[in-house]
C-alpha cells in the first residue's frame, strides 16, 4: 500500500516538474523576445534621435512605407520600449515566482526519495530495463540520455 502510495506520489510530483520547467521555459522565451523588441526600440529611437525635425522618416506597413513624422515615429518606439519593460518587470515576477514553484518540487521530491530509498533503486533499475545509458538526478531533475547505437 506505501509503496503504491509512494509511486502515485511520484508521477504526481514529476508531472509537476514537467509542467513547472516547461511554464518556467516559455517565460524565459518570453522574456528574451521582449528583451530583443526593446533593444530594437531604443536603437531605433537612437537613429532617429540623429536625424533632423524635418527629414521624412516613413514608417513601414507591410510592404508599404507611409510618410510619418520624426515625431510620430520617435513616440512610437519610446511606447514601445515602455511596454517592453513593464512586460519585462512582469514576466521576471513570474519567473522568480516559478523558480520558487520548482525549487519546492525538488525538495518534495528530495524527501520522497529518501523516504523511500527502494523508490529510487526502482526508477534507476527501470531506466536501464529500458536501455537508458545513464540517469542522473542532478538539480534532482531526471536527465535521461539514450544510448546511441
Amino acid at each position: 500500500m506505501a509503496d503504491e502510495a509512494n509511486r502515485a506520489a511520484f508521477l504526481e510530483i514529476q508531472g509537476r516538474m514537467v509542467e513547472t520547467t516547461s511554464k518556467l521555459k516559455h517565460v524565459q522565451n518570453q522574456i528574451r523576445n521582449k528583451e530583443g523588441e526593446k533593444k530594437r526600440a531604443y536603437l531605433t529611437m537612437e537613429e532617429l534621435r540623429q536625424l533632423s525635425d524635418d527629414t521624412n522618416t516613413y514608417k513601414s506597413i507591410g510592404r508599404t512605407f507611409v510618410l510619418e513624422p520624426k515625431s510620430v515615429l520617435m513616440n512610437e518606439q519610446e511606447q514601445k520600449f515602455k511596454e517592453s519593460e513593464i512586460a519585462i518587470t512582469s514576466l521576471q515576477a513570474s519567473k522568480e515566482y516559478l523558480e520558487k514553484q520548482m525549487s519546492e518540487v525538488e525538495n518534495n521530491l528530495r524527501e520522497l526519495l529518501q523516504h523511500d530509498p527502494a523508490l529510487a533503486r526502482q526508477i534507476m533499475s527501470i531506466s536501464v530495463k529500458l536501455g537508458f545509458d545513464q540517469v542522473s538526478l542532478t538539480g534532482f531533475e531526471f536527465e535521461v540520455l539514450m544510448l546511441k547505437k
